[in-house]
This record gives C-alpha cells, sequence and structure tokens, in this order.
C-alpha cells in the first residue's frame, strides 16, 4: 500500500469538526460556566480585591476545563498606566554566545517581575535596527535593552520622551544621552596583549571585528596601548581587521602564518569570541597550535578543553544583563535622574595558549 493510501485511510475517520482550527475560549465562556458575571472573571482573572473566596475558585475551575488562557495584549488596553509587561531586546546575534548570555540574564530578571522579553538579531544592520525598533514600539513595550549597530540614535528622542525606557549594552548610543552597560574593553585588550609581550613576544597580531563597531575600535586602542607601552611600533603587516565570521578569522591567520618566519607573528590577539574561533582552527589546522601564542577576547565555550588549553581576556555578560535589566526597571519604575554609564571589569584567564613562548 502507497504512502498516500496510508495517509487517506488515517484522515478517513476525521469529520470537518476534528479538523477545523479550535476556537480559544473568552471570559464570557468562563462566566457562563462558572455562572457569574463577565465583571467578576475579569476582576479575578486581573487579581483584583474584594472578590469572594467562593467565586474565585469557581471562576478559576471553569478556567481550567475550558483551558481558558487571558488575551494579555487587550488586558493592556484596559490598564490605566499603558503598561503592557513586555520588554525588547536588541543583540547582535541571538545565536552568539555573548548575546545568549546576556540574553538569559535579561530574562531571568525580566521573570522575576513577571515581564516577557521579546529578542531578535540585528545583524549589524542599522536599518534593521530602526526597523525592528518600530516594530517593538507599535506592539508598546514599556522598555528597550539594545545592543545598537545605528551610528545615529537621535531618531529615539521622541520615543524616550514619550516614555520608552531604553538601555544600551556592549556599545554606547550615538546622539542620544541613555544609560549604557558596556564592558572594559580597552583594559582588557591592553591586559591581553601585554600578557603575551610578558612572555617574550615582539611579533604580536591583532585580529579585528568590524571597524565600524566601537567594541572593535576600542580593543585595538588597547593592543596599540599596550604595544606603545613596551616601546614598540604597531607593524601594519600584522594588523587584520573587518573580520566577522570564523571563516574570515581562518584565511587572515593562514595568509598571517604563510609568510617567511622573519616576517611572521609569533602570537595571535584575536579580539572577538568568533575571530578566536577561527584563529584556534586556522592554528589546529597548520599544526601550529603548539608553537604561536593565542590570547582572544571573550569566553569560548569549551576553551578549557582544547589542547592547550585557550587564554582568553573574559568578559562577564551575566553581570552585563543584569546591570541592563537593573537601569531599565529603574526607569520603568519612574527614576528620572541622570543617565549612567557602567562598566564591568574583564578577567584574564590563562589556560595555555597565551603562555606559549616565542622561538
Amino acid at each position: 500500500m502507497s504512502e498516500s493510501d496510508n495517509l487517506v485511510r488515517a484522515t478517513d475517520g476525521l469529520t470537518e469538526q476534528h479538523l477545523a482550527p479550535r476556537v480559544r475560549p473568552t471570559m464570557r465562556d468562563v462566566a457562563a460556566l462558572a455562572n457569574v458575571s463577565l465583571k467578576t472573571v475579569s476582576r479575578v482573572v486581573n487579581q483584583e480585591p474584594g472578590v469572594s473566596p467562593d467565586l474565585v475558585l469557581r471562576v478559576n475551575q471553569a478556567a481550567v476545563q475550558l483551558d481558558y488562557r487571558p488575551n494579555l495584549a487587550a488586558s493592556s488596553l484596559r490598564r490605566t498606566d499603558g503598561r503592557t509587561a513586555t520588554i525588547g531586546l536588541l543583540l547582535e546575534d541571538v545565536g552568539n554566545p555573548f548575546s545568549s548570555t546576556v540574553h538569559r540574564a535579561i530574562e531571568d530578571a525580566a521573570r522575576a517581575r513577571g515581564i516577557a522579553v521579546l529578542a531578535s538579531s540585528l545583524d549589524e544592520d542599522p536599518e534593521r535596527e530602526r526597523q525592528l525598533i518600530r516594530n517593538f514600539v507599535s506592539r508598546r513595550v514599556d522598555g528597550l535593552v539594545i545592543a545598537p549597530a545605528a551610528t545615529d540614535h537621535s531618531y529615539l528622542v521622541n520615543e524616550r520622551r514619550a516614555g520608552l525606557a531604553l538601555v544600551f549594552i556592549d556599545r554606547p548610543p550615538s546622539y542620544l544621552d541613555a544609560d549604557t552597560v558596556l564592558a572594559a574593553n580597552r583594559d582588557g585588550a591592553r591586559d591581553g596583549v601585554r600578557h603575551l609581550l610578558e612572555q617574550g613576544h615582539r611579533r604580536v597580531a591583532f585580529l579585528g571585528d568590524m571597524r565600524s563597531i566601537s567594541t572593535a575600535r576600542e580593543r585595538f586602542a588597547g593592543y596599540q596601548d599596550a604595544l606603545r607601552d613596551a616601546s614598540i611600533g604597531v607593524d601594519a603587516q600584522l594588523v587584520r581587521q573587518d573580520l566577522h565570521s570564523i571563516g574570515a578569522a581562518v584565511s587572515a591567520v593562514t595568509e598571517l602564518l604563510s609568510g617567511t618566519a622573519g616576517d611572521a607573528p609569533t602570537a595571535l590577539f584575536a579580539s572577538q569570541n568568533l575571530v578566536t574561533i577561527g584563529a584556534l582552527r586556522a592554528l589546529r589546522g597548520l599544526g601550529l597550535q603548539r608553537k604561536v601564542a593565542l590570547v582572544g577576547f571573550d569566553e569560548v565555550m569549551l576553551g578549557d578543553l582544547v589542547e592547550p588549553g585557550l587564554s582568553v581576556v573574559a568578559q562577564d555578560p551575566t553581570a552585563m544583563g543584569a546591570a541592563a535589566s537593573e537601569l531599565l526597571f529603574r526607569r520603568m519604575d519612574g527614576d528620572t535622574g541622570p543617565t549612567q554609564v557602567r562598566v564591568i571589569p574583564t578577567r584574564l584567564i590563562l589556560r595555555g595558549s597565551g603562555e606559549i613562548a616565542p622561538p
């Protein structure tokens, strides 16, 4: 018997009623089953005082029997404060481990307040940022946490005046005074490169993310600071920027290490987690993972399990997300004080790859 015959037989017993979409029960249905007024159901659903325990029990039992779910969107329209108990979260890429950890920290804080989090990826696209913010605002979110892609955020001035709470994370806003949570990017990069120099390296390559990103520029400045402190000039031949994927980093490192022995770097500083993964992959492909030192900026999943272990300048995305949540909820609660910039320290974690000595 063919697969289509089986499908026909399987659906023969289904009536139009079985195939029709299920209509969601309403508060009127709950009121009818519980034999109470619609107003009583509304008061129970919204947890208003003044309803007798007997009526609360009857309404809740009817709601469970009907599998009733409150319409939160409709409820928000009736609220006197205009709140929807939702916030928007705009990150570079929700699939990136750094972004996903920030997301979880904000979600945990929001859940404790009964607030839902709507999250989207910006993909470093300023127009996508504007479009997504318009979409979130049209859904009346109470606040936004933004890891910005755009270079001009003056378009948000009117939204903030209208009461939208705003917090920027990982990168500061431009042309807008708003609360911001940052990592110590410049200091962390300087610490990582300084560590490589302390091992005796003098040819340290820099592998940078897109120069349009403020964090990439800050980390390159930290690289330059460390070299200058050691009285070493920046060799443009050792700098590779605008690497925004694992594949781009693999190509850049392969090119850097294919030169003559005197020109090739003896150490690499990778300024972003995906770039670090690409550098590590290139080193292993070339069989140089025990000969060329590597320090990455930002933690890499399973970095402690590779051999040698991966030395990193670790950010604290959980602390960053928690700080952003705190600032956002303070604004949502009515705080009108001066804007704040919170800088979360980084931490140098030594596991072996950054401790390889030069030849």
